[in-house]
């Protein structure tokens, strides 16, 4: 896998030389980004037949048709549009391709950049509160792994995540990651498990890998930013055809 064999392992050994020189601070600023501008917070939501629509009360979220899907999306800077043109992530190519298909649906992007499973544990009642969705796509872990956080921590929030989204009748779909083989197949094996296992634990729906024919093909290197770490503008297609089906398969009655 080039991706796992060249970026990430440079994202690795950057972090273990930011351990000798400068601790913990250093390493939660690589992780979070400098560029608070490219997180997509809660209060920007789109219905799909608007390109461009801020909409911060509750009842304004609300797509005016019966029947219409509401989705929100938690996710980190993969669904935030880190290092992006506004309006070029997967997440706005799905509003757009709902809008094209004339799917009546409200997306509503709840993705902060550097954000881990335990941070959309947080925020995920208020959100919850607020957008009252129909569909909860949750799209966290690779930060936990990056942090080294213990994996009964990211299974534990992920399981109070889904729980709270089936609370109120959402369907969910989880948006699997994977981590590089330097980390030790077991870990490896247990991090890529987690995923399904919560799949499995919930009957939710699951990509089991968000960043397939990116990370893992032959062309990984012309699909990332230069930072090595961020899909660039040409993988967000990609990313959006791998969720696609599964957002559909829950948009069906």
């Amino acid at each position: 896998m080039p991706y796992f064999n060249g970026y990430l392992i440079a994202l690795l050994n950057h972090v273990k030389s930011a351990f000798l020189l400068l601790g913990w601070a250093l390493l939660t600023a690589l992780t979070i980004g400098t560029h608070s501008a490219a997180a997509v917070t809660s209060s920007q939501a789109v219905d799909a037949r608007h390109s461009t629509a801020k909409l911060p009360a509750r009842s304004s979220v609300l797509p005016a048709e019966s029947g219409a899907q509401r989705i929100l999306i938690v996710g980190d800077s993969i669904s935030a549009e880190y290092g992006l043109r506004r309006g070029s992530g997967w997440v706005s190519l799905l509003i757009q391709r709902l809008a094209a298909q004339k799917i009546p649906a409200t997306v509503v992007n709840a993705s902060i950049s550097g954000d881990t499973t335990s941070g959309g544990r947080t925020r995920l009642p208020s959100l919850i509160r607020r957008h009252a969705p129909t569909i909860l796509v949750i799209e966290l872990g690779a930060n936990d792994a990056l942090r080294g956080l213990p994996l009964t921590s990211t299974r534990a929030n992920l399981d109070a995540m889904i729980q709270l989204g089936q609370s109120i009748n959402a369907k969910v779909l989880l948006l699997g990651m994977q981590v590089p083989p330097n980390y030790g197949a077991r870990y490896t094996a247990d991090f890529a498990n987690v995923f399904v296992e919560a799949s499995r634990k919930y009957g939710t729906a699951l990509v089991p890998f968000f960043l397939t024919g990116v990370a893992d093909g032959q062309e990984a290197e012309r699909l990332f930013q230069r930072d090595r770490i961020h899909p660039n503008e040409l993988a967000q297609p990609i990313m959006l055809d791998n969720a696609w089906p599964s957002l559909m398969r829950l948009m069906s009655p």
